[in-house]
């Protein structure tokens, strides 16, 4: 065997160290010291009689050398993981962990959660919402149900569209009823509520879509971090926000909420499901997956009240 093999443990601190650009946050990864993680890497590079990072402000970037090594080490790290997994399947019962924005948690996924523990009483999910995208490949996630249209989390990490549908313009009947909507203009005169997790969904495009000339820098508008604040606010009498059906649609049936204008943006949300196909949990993962689809299907299948 290579003597080099050897320094495994090295090659895995460059590994976190590589990907994380930090010695400080590869430490974190790792739950060492960062004179650990540096003690290691020096270790490596006398080894192997090359500098593997330079220091760029912050960052530890890689050399042409260290590019060169860490492309093979990753790949070979991703085969060990695959083969671990194939041994160590686990049974269809158990934890699934699944990430998703705060949003659709909240408005889309928890309202249904029953309807799969009384077909999976022996699955347990641990919902995780978050902001950010999650790590697939080296965090704990089973299945990640991401909003947008290139969101791209790992070349060896599978996705597949859950579903998408326009975006339409919501408020309070009080303040439908007070503005007599009969055009999209008049929105303009209306605070306009924003949600910073579709930055590509704004009022602007939507206007476009509309065939309206929007003045510049002539909107009142307010941003806030998720559709469910926006909802809130809206509710409240605070203007409009754009928003879905599928995240709303509840709350307009309910008399909550009224879509004055049946005017979409399209192309406009999309919610796409992540996954690592070698993963141990895969019976869980695609039980929930199936389950996942069938709602979406019954859901789009269902008459609109009127």
């Amino acid at each position: 065997m290579d003597n080099r093999l050897q320094h495994l443990s090295g090659l895995r601190y460059f590994e976190v160290a590589a990907r994380r650009q930090s010695y400080s946050k590869a430490a974190e990864e790792l739950y060492v010291s960062q004179a650990a993680v540096s003690q290691k890497i020096r270790q490596l590079e006398n080894v192997l009689g090359c500098k593997l990072f330079v220091r760029q402000g912050r960052n530890m970037m890689l050399t042409t050398q260290g590019a060169s090594l860490y492309t093979d080490v990753s790949r070979g790290f991703d085969q060990i993981l695959s083969g671990l997994n194939r041994i160590q399947a686990e049974p269809l019962e158990g934890i699934l962990t699944v990430n998703t924005s705060r949003s659709f948690a909240s408005r889309w996924l928890m309202p249904r959660l029953w309807k799969f523990t009384m077909i999976h009483p022996d699955i347990s999910i641990r919902v995780n919402a978050t902001a950010d995208a999650p790590d697939m490949k080296y965090g704990n996630i089973d299945l990640a149900i991401r909003q947008g249209h290139k969101v791209h989390l790992g070349d060896s990490i599978q996705s597949c569209v859950l579903y998408e549908e326009p975006v339409y313009p919501l408020c309070s009947p009080e303040l439908a009823n007070s503005m007599k909507f009969t055009h999209p203009e008049q929105l303009l005169n209306c605070w306009l509520v924003h949600w910073a997790e579709t930055c590509n969904l704004t009022w602007e495009r939507w206007f476009h879509t509309a065939g309206i000339d929007v003045p510049e820098g002539n909107l009142q508008w307010m941003e806030v971090s998720t559709f469910e604040m926006g909802l809130n606010a809206v509710m409240a009498g605070h203007g409009a926000c754009l928003g879905t059906l599928s995240l709303a649609g509840d709350l307009i049936d309910n008399g909550l909420l009224v879509q004055p204008f049946d005017i979409g943006l399209v192309p406009g949300i999309r919610y796409t499901l992540f996954y690592d196909r070698s993963s141990p949990r895969i019976l869980r993962t695609q039980a929930f997956i199936d389950w996942l689809h069938q709602e979406v299907r019954q859901s789009q299948t269902q008459p609109v009240p009127t």
